[in-house]
This record gives C-alpha cells, structure tokens and sequence, in this order.
C-alpha cells in the first residue's frame, strides 16, 4: 500500500516563483519544500536545480498561496502509481478578488494541447525521473542547436511539459485538490489578445521555437516546400468575389455591415450572400432593405441545424458564390474601399488557397482600442503552417479559393471553425497575407467571446484543442507515407 511507503519517501515540493506559499496538513504526507525566489518557472536555470532525490515532484507553478485539500497530496501520488503518469494535474478551488471561493475545473490535456496558454493552474506533479530525462533531453538539443535557442527565458515550462508528454502519459484529475488565489480578473474577451501584444513579441518567438522542435521530435513538422499549386482557371464562377456574412439577431449592427461592403471599389464583379440563421429581432427586415441592389442575395436557410460554419458552407456551396469567398462578421465593418482588391490580388500573388487579412479592435464607434491592430505578424512563410498549431487563431477577415473549400468545408459550429479550415488548408496549401488593415472588428456586449463563463471558456479551448489533435496526427501520417513513397 501508498502508505506504507509514508515515512521513507518524501515528496518535493518547489516553489518556483518567489512569493508562492505551499500549506498542506502535516498528516497528509511528508514534503521537503524547496524556495527559488529568484527564478520563474519560464526560465530553464530553475528546473536544473529541482532536487531528484524523491520519486515524485510537487511544482508550484504561479505566485500564490496554495492551500492542499484534505489529504490531497495522498491522492496525487495513488494516481501517479495507477495510471504511471508522467505529470499529473487536477481541478481546483480559486479564491477570487472579493474573497469567494468557487470551482475551477480544467480540461484535459491532448496531443493538440499546444497553445503556450493551456491552464494546468498552479499545481502540477511530475515523475521525477521522466522530469530529468525531459531536462537532459532539453539541455542536449539547446547544446547541438536542435532547439534554436540560445536560452530559455520564457519557454522553459512550455518545453518541458511537451518533452514530458513524448516520455509518458499527461493526466488531468477531475477532482479539486487545492485552492489557489485569483490573479488575472480580465474577462475571456481581453486574455485572447494577450499572445499579440508588442511587449510579448520575444516570449512568443521562443514559445515558436520550442512548439516546432517538439513537432519535429512527434514527426508533425512541414517544411515550407510542399505546397500544391492552385489552378485559378480550373472552373468558371459567376463573379470573380462573394463576401459572406452570417447572421442572427444583429438588428443594430448589420446594415453597418452590408454598407462597408456595397461601398468596395474593385476592378472584378463581386456580390454579398447574407446567410439570416432565422433572426427575429429586426435583422431579416435591416437586410431586405438592401436586396434592392443585384449584388445582395439574402439567403434564409431551409433547416434550423445549422451554426456558422454551416451557414458558410451553404453560401460557398450555392451557385452563385464567386471563384473566392471572403468573410465578414455581421458585427464588423471594412475598413477601406480596397478591402476586397486588396485581398483578391494576394491571391495571385502567393498562388494562394486562402488569405488572411489584419483588422483594428475598435468600439462600436470605430474608435481604436486594446490590443489595436492584430497583424499576426509571427505567421512566416518559413513556418507559419506550425505555429498555426502553437497560436489560437488564424487572422482576419480570411478568404478562400471556392473550389478547395469546397473540397473540404467547414464544421457545423460556432467557434474554430475558420481555425479548423485554416489548419486543414496550411497541410498542403500555401496561405497568404496581408498586413494593411482590412477590418475593424468592433467589441460590444454581444461578441460571442466577449466574456465567457469558466464552462464555455473550457469548451472553446477543448475543441480548439481537439482540432489541433487531428491536424497533428494527419500530419504525422502525411509524412509517413512520403517517406514510404520516397
């Protein structure tokens, strides 16, 4: 039994940021808690100093109070023997700003799991000789520049829990082991910036680093040299452009929508197919107030199955759509005149399957807020199609050449399916950019992730995830059968 090994196998707990404070009931089980106040647990110096004299290794991984639960270590350790986990980590209690302390459940942690952001919150237990083996492996690949870094400030973490997933199994207990404390009370509709702020730009290009060094070791890695070509003269379309706008109860904001884009100057024939998912507050009537203009083909779906990727799919798929797709939310507006040139043209360009454009944050005035302009500018040519799989999104407002999305089609649902599409088309297609801004994209109330609950934030990020698994895996297999064709 666990416990008869009680009194002669400690548990190391370290605290690896200065102010973090471990309490745990003496008669749980015995820990030796080691301080290194002057490290954060990005940089790699930290983790060479772990003592590896114990079986089991306790990290604390944010600068806050821990309180263990009721014979929770015990419990941790029964689960790391059962299952032979390589690390382990569990949902918790978290105390918030005006003292209440609620549930804070996780997801689990898969094969997709490469965001630098995933929540493993702020207790993490790992087999101390996997931890070692994921140490000396990081330390021989920094020294024969396998990882192209010189140092990790930043990454250290993030490079050791996806070495420690190739040596072993990543658990998720679904149980509340400890409470930690609130530090970041910003709503969801603000975090999803933060990997695109200026002042991130250095963390984010060693996370890029680490994410396709851990690639290349799972054999997921695509060189930029594989693209298929796209044949624009492959098929005949009716316009050269069909923006499409999918819509449901945006009664205030869509004729904003449908003007920015009757206003485009272009040198191609282009129209706008608005997909109403069976609105009731005003938008069906907002929109036939345009369908007096040729170019506007409102579209009122025969079923009641469909979410946004399903009303894109409709669209793309009617006769009518042109030879390239281009996107608007219901809720944003173009930018300039130019949005639709500016993007078609990128097409031919890049030889392009898809494009991506840039947009400003704006209030519903137009006026620019937090985070400004998002570029995202660490897509290169070079290795954009991998740290596709290490960022949570693509870009915007995104374009597609109509017959490879149609070979394909988005999933039926509300959130990451243009990441899902993204994704699916980097494999074997080239996808373009544009850095001039094309769209604002105006926050309000009614943004879909403008403040999501814990559930609906773990749902987006399981899914995302979940997404980034299969492309993994798709990938892995892709370069298996090259090989064998070689």
């Amino acid at each position: 039994m666990l416990n008869d090994d009680k009194n002669s196998s400690k548990l190391t707990v370290c605290c690896l940021c200065g102010n973090a404070s471990f309490v745990t009931d003496p008669a749980d089980w015995p820990c030796e808690v080691h301080h290194q106040p002057d490290f954060e647990p990005g940089c790699l110096d930290a983790w060479f100093k772990i003592p590896a004299d114990c079986a089991y290794t306790l990290v604390l991984l944010n600068d806050v109070e821990v309180v263990m639960n009721y014979h929770a270590i015990q419990r941790m350790l029964i689960v790391a023997r059962d299952t032979q986990a390589a690390m382990l980590y569990s949902d918790h209690y978290r105390r918030k700003s005006d003292g209440n302390v609620v549930k804070h459940p996780l997801i689990d942690c898969q094969l997709g799991a490469l965001r630098d952001d995933f929540d493993f919150g702020s207790v993490v237990m790992f087999r101390t000789s996997v931890l070692q083996q994921a140490l000396d492996e990081l330390k021989h690949c920094l020294v024969s520049g396998e990882l192209n870094v010189d140092k990790l400030h930043y990454a250290a973490f993030y490079a050791i829990r996806l070495a420690v997933s190739r040596w072993g199994s990543v658990v998720r207990i679904p149980e509340f082991l400890y409470t930690d404390v609130e530090t970041d009370s910003r709503s969801s509709g603000v975090r999803i910036f933060d990997y695109q702020l200026p002042d991130a730009a250095v963390a984010q290009q060693e996370m890029e680093q680490v994410c396709t060094w851990h690639l290349k070791r799972l054999g997921a890695y695509l060189p930029p040299t594989d693209f298929l070509d796209v044949d624009f003269d492959a098929e005949q379309f009716p316009v050269e452009a069909t923006v499409v706008m999918p819509v449901l109860n945006r009664g205030s904001v869509i004729r904003d929508a449908i003007k920015s884009v009757l206003m485009q100057e272009t040198t191609f024939d282009f129209n706008l197919m608005v997909v109403d998912n069976h609105s009731t507050d005003g938008t069906t009537e907002a929109i036939d107030e345009f369908t007096g203009d040729p170019r506007v083909i409102h579209i009122i779906p025969d079923r009641d199955d469909l979410g946004i990727g399903g009303c894109w799919n409709l669209a793309i798929n009617d006769a009518r759509c042109g030879k390239f797709a281009i996107g608007l939310d219901s809720d944003d507006v173009y930018a300039t005149p130019a949005t639709l040139e500016t993007m078609i043209k990128q097409f031919y360009r890049e030889n392009a399957a898809m494009v991506c454009g840039t947009y400003q944050v704006t209030d519903m005035n137009l006026n620019t807020i937090p985070p400004g302009i998002v570029a995202h500018r660490e897509w290169t040519p070079e290795n954009g199609r991998n740290n596709l799989l290490h960022v949570n999104g693509v870009g915007g407002p995104r374009a597609f050449y109509t017959p490879v999305y149609r070979s394909i089609n988005v999933p039926n649902t509300n959130y990451g399916e243009d990441y899902a599409m993204g994704l699916l088309i980097s494999r074997n297609y080239r996808i373009g950019r544009v850095y001039d801004v094309m769209t604002c994209a105006r926050r309000w109330e009614d943004n879909t992730d403008a403040d999501l609950d814990i559930e609906h934030e773990n749902a987006n990020n399981l899914y995302k995830d979940r997404i980034r698994t299969w492309e993994v895996m798709a990938r892995i297999d892709k370069n298996k059968n090259k090989q064998i064709k070689q």
